[in-house]
């Protein structure tokens, strides 16, 4: 019942039809449905399923990794360089302390990249807003970030980002 191939959907919904049938109830939640299916070992994850959730979440505790500088700040230790090999595309992570420079590099690089798509990403909506709105008063954004990044130089708080 693994997998969500050809008429998974439609084999879900026989199941959920079983539960109703088998249990008399009229009414569950998706969790009741999920834990009768799963105790009677008719529904299970599939293996790749599993693997990748455990991929999200040493991804996501690897980008909250912080260490601290000389002078207190938050650097974050573990960064992520998207490299090819061969036919193959992998994201190698890779400790700030101990990291090859060529990785870091990449690291870098590919996430100022990021970066710059989110801010031309936002440029588009603040336009779309302004323009689906001109009785308002238009949005102004700054993407000169040469402030900011020298303000947060001199700060006294030191922030996790």
């Amino acid at each position: 019942m693994a997998g969500r191939g050809d008429g998974y959907n439609e084999k879900m919904q026989a199941l959920a039809d079983r539960y109703f049938d088998e249990t008399s109830k009229e009414s569950a939640t998706t969790r009741e449905l999920a834990m009768w299916a799963i105790q009677l070992r008719m529904w299970e994850a599939p293996p790749d399923l599993v693997l990748k959730k455990c991929q999200e979440d040493f991804a996501k505790a690897l980008r909250e990794q912080y260490i601290e500088d000389a002078q207190g700040r938050p650097v974050r230790a573990k960064h992520a360089a998207r490299v090819r090999r061969g036919d193959e595309q992998l994201h190698l992570w890779s400790d700030i302390r101990y990291a090859p420079h060529q990785h870091m590099q990449i690291a870098f690089q590919q996430r100022r990249e990021h970066i710059v798509s989110e801010c031309r990403q936002l440029k588009r909506d603040v336009d779309y807003y302004n323009n689906e709105r001109p009785e308002k008063t238009e949005i102004q954004l700054v993407f000169d970030f040469t402030e900011d990044v020298e303000e947060g130089e001199f700060s006294s708080d030191f922030q996790v980002a």
